[in-house]
C-alpha cells in the first residue's frame, strides 16, 4: 500500500468532503474490483508456497513419512498431511480434466 499526501492527488474540494468525515486522520482507499491481486501474488510468496507444497508432495510419494517431511520443512504434522491431501485432490482433478 502506497501513501499519497491528499493535497498532491486531490482537488480541494473533494479534500474539504473528505474533512468532513476523516479530519487529520488516515483513510484507506481500495483498488478497483477488477484490479484486486490475490494473496500472495505481489511478492510471490503464493507461488513460492505452491512450489513447495508439490515438492513435499512428491517427497511423500517418493517414501518420507509425515514426520521427516514436519522436521525438515518446520511444519506440523497436521500441516504435511493438509499439504498432502491438497496435492493430491489437485493432481486428481488435473489428471480428470485430461480425460
Amino acid at each position: 500500500m502506497k501513501y499519497y499526501n491528499t493535497q498532491n492527488v486531490l482537488p480541494e474540494e473533494v479534500i474539504k468532503i473528505i474533512q468532513k468525515y476523516v479530519d487529520g486522520g488516515y483513510i484507506y482507499i481500495p483498488k478497483k474490483d477488477n484490479e484486486h491481486k490475490a494473496w500472495g501474488e505481489n511478492n510471490g510468496s503464493k507461488n513460492s508456497f505452491r512450489v513447495r507444497n508439490i515438492e513435499i508432495y512428491n517427497k511423500h510419494i517418493a517414501g518420507l513419512t509425515v514426520i521427516q517431511l514436519a522436521k525438515e520443512y518446520y511444519l506440523s504434522e497436521q500441516s504435511i498431511r493438509r499439504i498432502i491431501n491438497q496435492e493430491k485432490t489437485l493432481c486428481s482433478n488435473s489428471k480428470q480434466n485430461h480425460l
